[in-house]
């Protein structure tokens, strides 16, 4: 009879043991502090929350103004995304040509940008005086800063180079054998791209488009320095917590369990991506 390989004795847990060993402790003690350090402040904001005041924050006509301000801003950044940011990350997917990493770093700029710096740079290509802004104005007689277009402008500067990145990713996890097949077959690039690339791509394109929707509702700095913040016009969530916090503590922080509840909507959304059970 052939013996075969012994499998390691089962654990207390009913798992098998890791062949491995134990995890060493040094790499066990950061992993932990890591995780309370991450953890800790959520906890702790939760905690002193006064939960009493949330039914009538909820009612306040400032937060449901904000919140309903956030949601549609966002809503309208994400959906200037995929109509920019998909040809965009397909370009950078699937097309080789001179300059692409140079392109791909550009994108990726306002990831690392400070968030005031970028309100500083909306304001100077967009703003009356602006580059772009100037002409504009003197063409339509319209301008963004102050307004809630100019909000917009400012959740799809910060939130592209996220659904870029993200559906860029995705594209490139799609077999280009399958596009390579229909070409073969007689189909355009357009078409290959609307009936094979994309419905491949799809669940990853959805999840950029989440995880920028999510970023554009958490911006502050850009739209803050770029449309100011005014109730009803400029005013965002995130906003309404700053200016609501140099008064009220206790209303700050009901607010902001507020946008903590809505962040952690968007992680149960994307729960089968990224949070599934590894095999």
């Amino acid at each position: 009879m052939t013996v075969g390989h012994a499998l390691p004795p089962p654990t207390r847990a009913g798992r098998a043991a890791d062949p491995l060993g134990r995890p060493p402790a040094l790499l066990l003690v950061p992993a932990a502090a890591a995780t309370l350090l991450l953890i800790v402040p959520l906890v702790a904001m939760v905690a002193a929350t006064p939960w009493q005041q949330l039914p009538s924050q909820l009612a306040s006509e400032s937060l449901q103004d904000a919140l309903w301000l956030s949601l549609l801003t966002s809503t309208a950044a994400m959906l200037v995304c995929l109509v920019l940011g998909l040809p965009l990350a397909w370009l950078l997917a699937r097309v080789d040509f001179r300059g692409r990493g140079l392109v791909r770093a550009l994108v990726t700029v306002p990831l690392v940008l400070p968030p005031v710096v970028a309100g500083v740079a909306l304001r100077t290509a967009f703003g009356r005086s602006g580059v772009i802004g100037e002409p504009l104005l003197e063409l339509t007689g319209f301008a963004f800063p102050f307004t809630t277009w100019g909000v917009v402008l400012a959740h799809t500067f910060v939130s592209m180079p996220f659904v870029v990145i993200a559906i860029e990713g995705a594209l490139r996890s799609a077999d280009p054998e399958y596009d390579a097949a229909a070409a073969t077959l007689g189909a355009s690039r357009w078409t290959t791209f609307r009936r094979v690339t994309v419905p491949l791509a799809l669940p990853g394109i959805v999840a950029g488009m989440v995880l920028g929707w999510a970023r554009s509702l958490g911006e502050f700095g850009a739209t803050i320095t770029f449309n100011g913040n005014y109730p009803g016009t400029t005013q965002t969530m995130p906003t309404l917590i700053y200016v609501t916090r140099q008064s009220d503590q206790d209303a700050a922080l009901t607010l902001s369990l507020v946008m903590l509840l809505v962040s952690i909507l968007v992680l149960l959304a994307l729960r089968d991506r990224w949070l599934g059970t590894p095999p």
